[in-house]
């Protein structure tokens, strides 16, 4: 059975009522009471799942629970973990957990891994910081890699929100969303692989053209001592 129905992509609002449905079911579930998951199934068939099949709808809910059990959280025994889950159906669920207050215990771990990462800092965004990030003054590389570091997703997020959705080179706003955020990737001044740290005072928000111009342009040096003159929080290392 494909993940995926009618050819079609899952939207945020039809995730969502699933994972809500799955929600209640395993708060019932918890507390002892009893639920009928054909009779579920056929109320969201009828409501915002409108289109899906019966089949569709019941493999969602065991991706919600292979989901649920990577997290290291609870599932409902009646829906048994899928053996495969996308990536990026997995990012998705994930989400719309994270929204609903439930969160992995890894999700401010570093990681090597470039989309682990970028969904721990999109989880931390939404979170509120009651510290700034200590992050990593020696980022080491990933054993399996010559080129990725192990980096903070919390230093990633709490860069992010400094910028508030511009970017900290041209001060234009991001030029997209994506997870519901805007869109900027995180640079550091100071190359990881000149030593440089994972720290929220090496690390700058810029939208991807201010980005490449850090890596490729004629004066990316020039440029480089442009952010340290302009953000504060910049420190030389």
């Amino acid at each position: 059975m494909d993940i995926e129905t009618n050819n079609t992509d899952w939207s945020v609002t039809e995730l969502e009522a699933a994972v809500d449905a799955y929600l209640k079911m395993l708060e019932l579930e918890k507390i002892g009471q009893k639920f009928n998951k054909a009779h579920e199934n056929r109320v969201l068939r009828k409501g915002a799942l409108a289109g899906r099949t019966e089949g569709s709808v019941e493999f969602r809910m065991l991706n919600i629970s292979t989901v649920l059990e990577r997290m290291g959280k609870k599932r409902i025994h009646g829906y048994k973990p899928a053996p495969h889950v996308g990536s990026n159906v997995e990012n998705a669920i994930r989400d719309v957990l994270a929204d609903r207050g439930i969160l992995a215990g890894d999700e401010s771990s570093p990681t090597a891994d470039e989309e682990t990462l970028e969904r721990r800092a999109a989880v931390l965004q939404k979170q509120t910081f009651k510290r700034v990030p200590k992050g990593i003054l020696k980022p080491k590389k990933a054993p399996s890699s010559s080129t990725s570091y192990v980096r903070d997703p919390e230093v990633r997020a709490w860069v992010r929100n400094e910028a508030a959705g511009h970017c900290e080179g041209c001060s234009q706003p991001a030029p997209f969303q994506k997870r519901g955020l805007p869109f900027l990737e995180v640079h550091h001044v100071k190359p990881l692989a000149e030593k440089g740290s994972d720290r929220t005072t090496n690390a700058v928000a810029l939208c991807p053209n201010c980005h490449q111009r850090c890596h490729h342009s004629n004066d990316r040096a020039e440029y480089a001592e442009s952010l340290y003159s302009r953000i504060e929080r910049l420190v030389r290392e």
